[in-house]
């Protein structure tokens, strides 16, 4: 329980960025789901990795801390279309559940997940229907900068999208959720504006 919600807190006003393209288009995509964000303070922005099986919108670290936090915000639109390649029929409110076992796969060779659902005070506090989070042991990789591991958060709100936050640090103690605590209210589906579909 103090994992979810700690782990459900990573979506800090702080200083906002130079509007680098990276961030525009970022931007861009949070408009059409209708998602605020504020840069969180003693972050800065980082290269989001953009591969076939890691596609992330934004990403940013913590100077001198080991931590990086990786974005992935799909519309329903984006979901629909991610759904229909996989030949899976469900609802695109529920490809959240898809999308963060799918990431985890990808980050990890064993399946000994922690995975927990997001309780529904903390659901309400980002504005969010549903949500999960699952932390990983990392696979050894370059694409994840050999970092040991990963916990992943995913939330959704209907008929808008969702929204995927991976934290990566090489320590899974106090530190780690004291990291990810420095950037706990930077984004929040907005309540009641309607979403792109």
């Amino acid at each position: 329980m103090a994992l979810t919600c700690t782990a459900a807190c990573v979506f800090a006003q702080g200083t906002s960025l130079d509007n680098g393209n990276q961030y525009k288009a970022f931007q861009k995509t949070l408009n059409k789901v209708g998602i605020s964000f504020i840069f969180p303070e003693g972050f800065k922005e980082i290269k989001a990795v953009n591969t076939r099986n890691l596609k992330f919108n934004y990403a940013m670290e913590l100077p001198g801390k080991d931590f990086e936090i990786w974005f992935r915000v799909n519309s329903v639109k984006d979901n629909k279309q991610l759904l229909n390649e996989n030949r899976l029929r469900v609802n695109p409110d529920s490809a959240y559940a898809y999308i963060i076992k799918q990431q985890a796969g990808v980050f990890t060779n064993d399946n000994e997940w922690l995975t927990r659902q997001i309780p529904e005070t903390l659901l309400n506090r980002y504005n969010a229907n549903v949500g999960k989070t699952y932390l990983v042991n990392l696979s050894d990789s370059p694409v994840t900068k050999h970092y040991k591991y990963a916990l992943l958060i995913t939330m959704a709100k209907f008929n808008a999208g969702s929204i995927l936050a991976v934290c990566l640090s090489n320590d899974r103690g106090p530190e780690f959720f004291k990291n990810m605590f420095e950037a706990s209210d930077c984004m929040k589906f907005k309540a009641q504006e309607k979403a792109e579909k």
